[in-house]
């Protein structure tokens, strides 16, 4: 048996231009706004939370500028996994 879970993946590229590749582990909405909780496809323990922006041509992601709205967004989706584990 398979216990592989299949994840949506996206390719980003860094500050230098190489490519790389993240899992969408998840993609949650707080206070309005769009939040995606990305997985390193390289190094499993890498993983970062960006904002979904939403503009007329397409769906972009972008950093969390600010640590104090990062560390929440981050928070809050430990708390809701914890409130409701996975099977």
């Amino acid at each position: 048996m398979n216990s592989d879970v299949y994840r949506d993946k996206i390719v980003v590229l860094d500050e230098n231009g190489v490519e790389k590749e993240f899992s969408i582990e998840a993609l949650f909405d707080m206070k309005d706004k769009t939040y995606a909780l990305l997985r390193s496809e390289q190094d499993q323990n890498y993983t970062f939370v960006m904002q979904v922006e939403n503009t007329e041509d397409g769906q972009f992601l972008t950093g969390i500028n600010d640590s104090s709205e990062r560390e929440m967004v981050l928070d809050a989706y430990e708390i809701a996994v914890d409130a409701n584990p996975a099977e």
